[in-house]
């Protein structure tokens, strides 16, 4: 077979990135190989791969997935035609759904089966190939969201409403609420329901962005304003211009990048790094956090003048487990979308099965509640989701009424360090938080 078809491995084990070099290279036309992903777009734009196979963790100690999961879609967006393979030394399933959600074409475990290997990479070039015959613009990246179900409790009545009356305005909007309850579904409500609507919405999680590529991110760069950066750059401020800019964990933010986020904001402009020049922005902006900022304001991490700007409205998303009327409703919504998914189509949910997630705490909220019904359609085999295809995990901790988020989220960090014996590693990973994420939380609380 003639070799054909480019290929980019990228991984920080050099012993690997040649192993799998020598082994590609009678499949492929060119192979190249990066030691670190943080030249890995302006790469994409000389070398033109048609197949990336990307590592997930970059750094010693650190095996939640999340740079992996960053970078995969920073080429998505940027080079959506490439198709990625994810790397990774850790077989997890939820990851590997995770990040095929996110639009991978395939996920390899380390240590990999080489004839497994080469076959999954040859149907990634053939997938392109193909879909470059087809001249088929690729599947948006909302393809696997589900839409905006606003239920029916009183509060979230309420919230719709607000919601409705704003959404028109460019009014900076906060959303708070626990991790899972759908601050992002409801950030692109906003969006779609605004004069901005007609552009996509960019959005970026500040918890899963390298802490040394903030800046850049936001801002962007010019060619040669540090190492690696070979070509301009654009941050999300200039491609948010003219639609909303959606920031996932605002709390992240660094302190001294909050003195230019504030300036950007007030003066709608940014100045990317190695330019004098600002250039002029027009963007929405809608924030969300786990946080409770002002307690931050208070201990010195975040501005005050910063959470004002950002906090013209505030809207806090109620856990699910203080609405439980919208259980059941939002697991059929769920059941119908994972059933087309899954061409499982017509299934219904039995009666002990709902009384079964009716009395589940949901500290995960909706997105655990999503995630546990993705699984049950996946294993359900007949026309009915039974109490046994419904998988869910004790509470780590007691929920009481009286706690306040801070102090659940405390609780939870400490029980889950207690769990994994002190390996921060571990925590971060089964908290799903990057490992810096955890040290400000460590430090916020004083563990």
């Amino acid at each position: 077979m003639a070799k054909a078809g480019k290929l980019l491995i990228v991984d920080d084990n050099r012993s690997i990135l040649s192993a799998v070099k020598l082994l590609t290279e009678g499949i492929f036309a060119e192979v190249a190989t990066l030691p670190s992903p943080n030249s890995l777009i302006t790469t994409l734009h000389s070398f033109a791969p048609d197949v990336v196979l990307l590592d997930m963790n970059f750094h010693a100690g650190i095996n939640t997935g999340n740079e992996g999961i960053y970078w995969l879609r920073e080429v998505q967006q940027k080079y959506p035609e490439i198709k990625v393979v994810l790397f990774t030394a850790y077989a997890d399933i939820e990851l590997a759904v995770k990040a095929m959600k996110e639009g991978a074409f395939d996920f390899v475990v380390k240590p990999w089966d080489n004839a497994k290997l080469i076959a999954t990479l040859q149907n990634a070039y053939k997938a392109t190939k193909e879909k470059t015959k087809k001249s088929a613009k690729p599947a948006p990246a909302t393809e696997n969201r589900v839409e905006m179900y606003w239920g029916e409790s009183a509060e979230m009545k309420r919230i719709r409403k607000v919601v409705e009356h704003v959404a028109t305005t460019d009014a900076n909007i906060l959303i708070t609420g626990e991790n899972g309850t759908g601050k992002e579904m409801m950030a692109r409500e906003i969006h779609r329901l605004s004069a901005r609507c007609r552009k996509t919405m960019v959005s970026i999680d500040m918890g899963a962005i390298p802490e040394t590529l903030f800046e850049s991110e936001l801002f962007g760069h010019k060619k040669g304003a540090f190492t690696d950066a070979h070509t301009d750059r654009e941050g999300k401020f200039l491609t948010a211009s003219g639609s909303t800019l959606f920031m996932d964990e605002i709390g992240n933010l660094p302190l001294h990048l909050q003195v230019k986020m504030l300036s950007a904001l007030q003066n709608r402009a940014i100045t990317p790094l190695g330019m004098n020049e600002a250039q002029p922005i027009d963007i929405r902006l809608i924030s969300a956090t786990n946080r409770d900022l002002h307690d931050a304001v208070a201990k010195g991490e975040f501005r005050q003048d910063l959470l004002f700007r950002i906090n013209t409205i505030q809207i806090h998303i109620p856990p699910l487990r203080s609405r439980k009327e919208d259980i059941v409703p939002l697991a059929e919504r769920f059941i119908e979308h994972y059933g087309k998914k899954y061409n499982k189509v017509g299934l219904l949910l039995q009666g002990e099965a709902a009384d079964k997630l009716m009395v589940h705490s949901w500290e995960g909220n909706i997105r655990e509640l999503q995630n546990t019904i993705e699984k049950a359609v996946i294993m359900c085999d007949g026309d009915m989701i039974a109490p046994g295809h419904i998988e869910l995990h004790a509470a780590t901790h007691p929920v009481t009424e009286a706690q306040t988020l801070e102090e659940m989220e405390r609780q939870l960090i400490a029980n889950t360090i207690e769990q994994c014996g002190g390996n921060l590693s571990q925590v971060a990973q089964q908290l799903d938080i990057t490992r810096q994420t955890l040290y400000n939380k460590i430090k916020r609380y004083g563990l």
